[in-house]
């Protein structure tokens, strides 16, 4: 049964962003409302994620204000910018320029040229990720590798907590992307997993948990357990090599 208050919510989160788009981007060919207020999941302090778009730009920005009562974060775009970062979102493996476009609200005049942008951020997500391949993988599990080393022997809790801290979106992205499964950032990491694989999400909740109790024992076997699905650990051999550029004159 749909929450009659998010439905309501939701609607008037979509007027609001109609009269935003009016009153601060006049000119603006459409616009997609987004969020998780539009999903009929957002609370009385979730944000409106508005992705507007001009014909034309000289560059694409961002910015936040409150128009109504709401947080928006808006972005804002012309066709080429949106499709540079609709591609860098496809190729990263963490789509969330993509997931604004293909799951928004349309509103704004031109909504047959939105509907056509949004059908193709729709297929770049049913697609999928691209296979885990290459320097970047290589990075994924050194740095995974890495860190779990931080976590063998004695160490204070306050180190396994921080270290742990920075372990977890490196370990999701291992999880879902070696899974072939698109990854998330903050809150959507754990949604993700937990979609993919509910006993696996409750296993990577409970040792991130635990290790930010000072107990990294559970959090290394997780990350030892993910690690042999790509061949174990990434450190003898491991080389990355600086860019060209990368000098200055004494």
């Amino acid at each position: 049964m749909v929450d009659v208050k998010k439905q309501i919510l939701a609607e008037r989160a979509l007027a609001v962003a109609r009269r935003a788009l009016a009153s601060r981007y006049a000119g603006a060919a459409f616009a997609y409302v987004s969020g998780s207020i539009m999903r009929g999941e957002g609370t009385a302090f979730s944000d409106i994620d508005l992705v507007v778009v001009f014909p034309s730009l000289e560059r694409a920005w961002r910015e936040s204000f409150t128009e109504e009562g709401f947080p928006v974060e808006a972005f804002v775009h012309d066709p080429e910018t949106l499709a540079h970062y609709l591609h860098q979102d496809a190729e990263s493996g963490c789509p969330v320029m993509v997931n604004m476009v293909a799951t928004g609200s349309i509103v704004g005049p031109d909504a047959e040229r939105a509907r056509l942008i949004q059908a193709k951020a729709a297929d770049v997500l049913a697609a999928g990720p691209k296979p885990l391949a290459g320097a970047g993988y290589d990075m994924l599990r050194y740095h995974v590798s890495d860190l779990t080393d931080d976590l063998r022997g004695d160490r204070p809790p306050e180190e396994i907590t921080a270290v742990a801290a920075l372990l977890y979106p490196r370990l999701a992205d291992l999880i879902l992307l070696g899974r072939g499964t698109w990854t998330g950032r903050g809150k959507w990491a754990p949604r993700l997993i937990r979609k993919l694989d509910a006993r696996l999400a409750a296993e990577f909740d409970a040792a991130f948990r635990l290790a930010a109790q000072g107990d990294g024992s559970g959090l290394l076997a997780l990350a030892d357990s993910e690690l042999a699905l790509h061949g174990g650990r990434c450190l003898d051999g491991f080389r990355q090599e600086a860019p060209l550029e990368a000098r200055r004159p004494e």
